[in-house]
């Protein structure tokens, strides 16, 4: 990660003026030589990518084998109606290129599902968006043993989710701290005066793999937990078996077969979850088709921020889901794990 003698020049520092006073120059510096890999330059792909390089990382390589499509200019803003047809990352990287000149931009065309273990040691972050389950659960694994920051997530129509692995993550917090003086100004008598300072504390977070945290049985759970638990873990289950099943998210092209077939594998997926099939209305079912932009928006901006904090080890990150439901605009942070 970071070293402590990268420089930051004149002209970043006027740059990112605003977030050095915010988190610190030698969070700045982290930053600087943090270099992410972002796979899937859809709508959530694209929020991450902005916010990420705009923050003052070191390098991004953008990877997507899939070519631009009608239905990417809803949410997709790093490309133009002129590059219908092309790939989505190398068709990205000019606007990237122009959000900050200072970070070296890059892009692949290939399917990360082909890459060895070797190729992901190259980078101090991997963000997955738009994959499939078990290319998700091999890349965290690979990231897991090998200390490589692991961000995944997706967006299913008005919903959308955030996975954060950081294996055994040491950062800092603020925290204030009462500070007994005194002062005799006006009397006789010293009057104590407490003052408040802010102090730095060393922390230590344990994250747990994906694989592990969708493993988890809730059979036998008491109510009162269950209660607790969002339900969009529960959508999510059954959308991430969809599109193994399908091989495919739904679509709004064939939004009323996939809704079908959204609520046959519910009460499949709910039962081997030892779930209620109550905890998840099915309403839902046909509200997850497409990439809407304002979703994208808000997990991109969550993913970003999670992102930040850990490069630049400041302040607690999340641990592990976030979760967001947009037909109630509803936000959910949850640690879920197989314990």
């Amino acid at each position: 990660m970071a070293n402590k003698g990268e420089v930051i020049t004149e002209d970043e520092a006027e740059l990112y003026d605003r977030q050095i006073r915010l988190w610190g120059l030698e969070a700045q510096k982290r930053l600087r030589v943090t270099k992410l890999l972002l796979v899937g330059l859809g709508g959530l792909g694209s929020e991450v990518c902005k916010n990420i390089v705009l923050a003052g990382i070191k390098a991004i390589t953008l990877m997507d084998d899939q070519n631009i499509t009608e239905e990417d200019f809803f949410s997709q803003f790093l490309v133009t109606r002129d590059d219908l047809g092309k790939n989505r990352a190398t068709a990205s990287v000019a606007r990237v290129q122009e959000l900050n000149p200072n970070v070296i931009v890059t892009s692949d065309e290939s399917s990360v599902s082909d890459k060895d273990e070797e190729f992901f040691k190259g980078f101090d972050i991997v963000c997955l968006t738009c994959c499939k389950l078990e290319t998700m659960i091999r890349v965290n694994t690979i990231c897991h043993e090998n200390n490589i920051q692991f961000f995944g997530g997706d967006i299913y129509g008005f919903y959308g989710y955030a996975f954060t692995d950081l294996n055994e993550h040491h950062f800092v917090e603020e925290k204030p701290k009462k500070v007994k003086g005194s002062s005799s100004e006006g009397s006789s008598k010293k009057q104590k005066v407490d003052s408040t300072e802010t102090v730095f504390v060393k922390r230590t977070m344990h994250f747990t793999r994906l694989k592990e945290a969708l493993e988890k049985k809730w059979a036998g759970t008491p109510e009162k937990e269950m209660k607790r638990v969002p339900p969009v873990f529960f959508m999510l289950q059954v959308l991430l078996k969809f599109q193994e099943t399908m091989g495919r998210k739904p679509k709004p092209q064939s939004v009323e077969n996939d809704r079908s077939k959204v609520l046959e594998l519910k009460k499949e997926v709910l039962d081997n979850l030892g779930v209620q099939e109550d905890l998840v209305k099915d309403e839902f079912a046909g509200l997850v088709t497409g990439e809407l932009s304002p979703v994208c928006a808000i997990v991109g901006g969550i993913v970003g921020q999670e992102m930040i904090k850990a490069a630049s080890k400041r302040n607690a990150p999340h641990n592990n889901f976030f979760f967001y439901d947009g037909y109630d605009s509803v936000g959910y942070v949850d640690c879920i794990k197989d314990s």
